[in-house]
């Protein structure tokens, strides 16, 4: 992530605070009330982002983990490619022997 992305993450997030108590000021919520509110919506908007991160690090559905299985199949399907008839036919046959 560039260091724009993350200002502009930022100033994203904070414009949402100021709009989101805003909005609860127009609806007629109490200031203190209103700060308050917005403050536990986004809280639980922050443990809702943590638990989907763990969820995916226990599930193993990361970009890491699918970057890494997507190049052990290319350096697998490169090598299959680069093998003779006869180590193709002897590899099959191990194969074979394997599931037997």
């Amino acid at each position: 992530m560039r260091r724009i992305d993350a200002i502009a993450i930022g100033l994203g997030v904070f414009l949402a605070g100021g709009l989101l108590y805003g909005g609860l000021r127009y609806a007629g919520i109490e200031p203190q009330s209103a700060g308050v509110w917005s403050q536990v919506i986004f809280a639980a908007g922050l443990v809702g982002w943590v638990a989907s991160y763990f969820l995916r690090v226990v599930t193993g559905n990361m970009t890491y983990n699918q970057q890494r299985e997507d190049y052990e199949n290319a350096l697998l399907e490169k090598r299959l490619q680069e093998m003779t008839p006869e180590e193709l036919e002897a590899l099959q046959a191990s194969i074979d022997d394997e599931t037997e």
